[in-house]
Order: C-alpha cells, then sequence, then structure tokens
C-alpha cells in the first residue's frame, strides 16, 4: 500500500495587489478545497504579502503558521475542517481567504471571529462560498 502522501496535491495561491476581478489586496485564489496532505504554497507575486492563519481560525488542535513578508510558504493541511488565512498588513483591506479540508466542521466558529474593515464582507462572500459547497 501507498503511503497517502504520494497522491497529495499541490495549490498554488497567489499573492496580489490586484486581482484577476479587478479587486485590492487578494489571494487568488481565495477559497482552495483541499484534502488531508495536500500541500497550498502562498507565492509573493506582488511585494509587501505575506500569508498566516487567522487566530482562532483553524480546526481545533492545529497549530497556525506565520510566513514573512515577499517569502513563499508552503502549509501542509492535515486536519479537517476550515483553514483561514490573512495578509496581516493588508487584512484591513480584504485580504483573506480559507482552506477547506474534507468537510467545513468548524464554519460556525470562524464565521464567529471578527474580521476587520472590508474583511468583514470578503469572510461573508466565502462563507456563502462554502456553504453552496463550491
Amino acid at each position: 500500500m501507498l503511503p497517502v502522501s504520494v497522491f497529495a496535491a499541490d495549490y498554488e495561491v497567489k499573492m496580489l495587489n490586484k486581482g484577476s476581478d479587478g479587486a485590492s489586496m487578494v489571494f487568488e485564489p481565495k477559497v482552495i478545497k483541499a484534502a488531508p496532505g495536500d500541500t497550498i504554497t502562498f507565492v509573493p507575486t506582488d511585494k509587501s504579502h505575506n500569508s498566516a492563519s487567522i487566530k482562532d481560525g483553524v480546526p481545533d488542535g492545529v497549530e497556525g503558521w506565520k510566513g514573512k513578508i515577499n517569502e513563499k510558504i508552503s502549509v501542509t493541511v492535515t486536519a479537517e475542517g476550515i483553514h483561514m488565512f490573512q495578509c496581516t498588513p493588508h487584512v484591513g483591506m480584504g485580504m483573506i481567504g480559507a482552506i477547506v479540508v474534507g468537510e467545513p466542521t468548524n464554519l460556525e466558529a470562524v464565521k464567529a471571529l471578527k474580521y476587520p474593515g472590508k474583511a468583514k464582507g470578503v469572510a461573508e462572500k466565502i462563507f456563502a462560498e462554502i456553504e453552496a459547497g463550491s
């Protein structure tokens, strides 16, 4: 039997000043559907961005991450649930996203978090997309 990691997928998320839809300060894609063992690599396509998990925005028992500004960071997800992330300097401008691993078991917990500024509206769109299952 082969280890699960042989079948793991790799996703790339770009950190951008302007997205393909014209929105400012975005992760593209902003929602990633992943399976346990998959790796998500955040690429600072434009300068002055990072990727960091949002405090209390990951499943219970999961250690968060915090990438440095202008540096690529890879995160391997193992726990089922929603892993919310942000660009630390631009979270108030709505630069957040989500990795959904398996079932969104902690959806209500991440919905209850406080999202600053424009991140609140972006979070609502993310949750609507997750609830729609797309």
